[in-house]
């Protein structure tokens, strides 16, 4: 699955945007007491919050992080393009892990 950062501008993402580049990762956190969205997934780079999984993304994910799964998760930056609007500046990829 892959995502442009919903809300990048309104957290720290502008803070950072210059450490994210392709293929860095980042870390995903649910956060089921969040009053908007109680699915929501909140993605941090370097404990720094810089958005969210979109709305329409996050319900599946949100299960596995809710249980304690979040091992099976890899998320890296996938595409990052400052001259786009912030909305869309940076992309991330999520991948299940094959542990094999």
């Amino acid at each position: 699955m892959d995502f442009h950062i919903a809300g990048f501008t309104y957290y720290e993402g502008i803070d950072v945007i210059d450490e994210l580049s392709l293929g860095v990762s980042v870390d995903l956190f649910a956060e089921s007491d969040n009053p908007y969205d109680p699915e929501s997934i909140a993605i941090y780079y370097k404990n720094k919050k810089i958005g969210y999984v979109p709305k329409d993304k996050n319900s599946l994910i949100s299960k596995y992080l809710y249980f304690g799964h979040n091992e099976i998760f890899e998320s890296k930056i996938q595409y990052v393009n400052k001259e786009e609007h912030p909305e869309r500046q940076i992309r991330v990829v999520l991948k299940i892990k094959d542990n094999r």
